[in-house]
């Protein structure tokens, strides 16, 4: 079976073409896939699948750990990439099914070739779900199942007590859940530790994407994103959209802004109807997937 390999701002995924809907993804396939020592590698598995009621494609999107996933707005730019580039498409938008209904996609750059350079998907539109405080407390950090043992320092909006420290976090649904929060400095944020405490508290039954930033300026955001059931990861399309509406609504942002995230830049257009994220999308490989590794599943 074919695969291609691909990423959105080194947000990567591997790409399973079915285009006769014939392959059945499984928690234990696509972990074999994603792990970056004995598979190929990758954040998430993508199946393009035939698309539903008019549509061009359908994203069958899993995370890293296995689990069904609603949307992801850089795996959907590199979606797009594949049906337009191989002429599955015929123009500059692709109709994507997902999880959470149709996304509309538009190329916005293309290279020399013709081929995909970069995409502007419509994330469709915010809903803000409201502040919440999380307890990271250094305890619980050092209880937490999912964290290094090992407290993390001070940062961003916090009320400290002398047995526990709580982090506001702003709630956003771009189809799926994030928590964004402030913090004084991205680079030293603690990731590692808050990440999984926040995404497996009790105020999320389903888990939530945590996303720390700091606003420099009105028109730029500077973040890093602890995915659920993924862990860091260098950029997310609905996480920056997620940290464009945060730092709006928190009154810091205007509507249009550039998110600075580690694997590169995607703007967010956040209009009264809709909000829109142009970012890059790549391809670096593809190949032929082992049917022993398809038979284990």
């Amino acid at each position: 079976m074919r695969f291609v390999k691909a990423h959105g701002a080194g947000n990567d995924f591997v790409l399973l073409p079915d285009a006769e809907d014939e392959l059945t993804l499984s928690p234990a396939l696509v972990r074999g896939l994603c792990a970056r020592h004995t598979g190929l590698g990758a954040d998430g598995v993508i199946r393009l699948a035939p698309g539903r009621e008019g549509t061009d494609v359908f994203m069958d999107y899993w995370n890293a750990d296995g689990s069904v996933v609603e949307m992801c707005g850089n795996g959907v730019r590199c979606v797009a990439k594949y049906v337009v580039d191989r002429g599955l498409v015929n123009g500059d938008v692709v109709q994507v099914d997902t999880r959470d209904g149709v996304k509309p996609v538009e190329v916005a750059a293309r290279h020399d070739d013709g081929t995909v350079a970069a995409v502007r998907v419509d994330m469709g539109i915010p809903m803000s779900t409201g502040p919440k405080k999380i307890d990271v407390s250094p305890a619980r950090l050092v209880d937490c199942p999912w964290s290094p043992p090992f407290p993390a320092p001070g940062s961003g909006k916090l009320t400290v007590t002398a047995e526990q420290r709580w982090w506001e976090v702003t709630t956003v649904s771009m189809g799926n859940p994030h928590a964004v929060g402030l913090v004084d400095d991205v680079e030293q944020a603690p990731v590692a530790t808050w990440g999984p405490v926040v995404e497996h508290d009790d105020a999320f039954p389903r888990g939530t994407n945590v996303e720390f930033i700091c606003v420099p300026e009105r028109d730029r955001v500077i973040g890093r994103i602890w995915e659920r059931g993924v862990g860091e990861t260098p950029a997310s399309g609905t996480g920056a959209s997620a940290m464009a509406v945060a730092a709006h609504l928190l009154g810091l942002a205007d509507r249009q802004v550039t998110v600075v995230l580690p694997g590169g830049e995607l703007f967010v257009d956040w209009s009264e109807d809709d909000l829109f994220v142009t970012g890059p999308a790549v391809e670096v490989a593809e190949g032929n997937l082992y049917e022993d590794l398809l038979d284990n599943r």
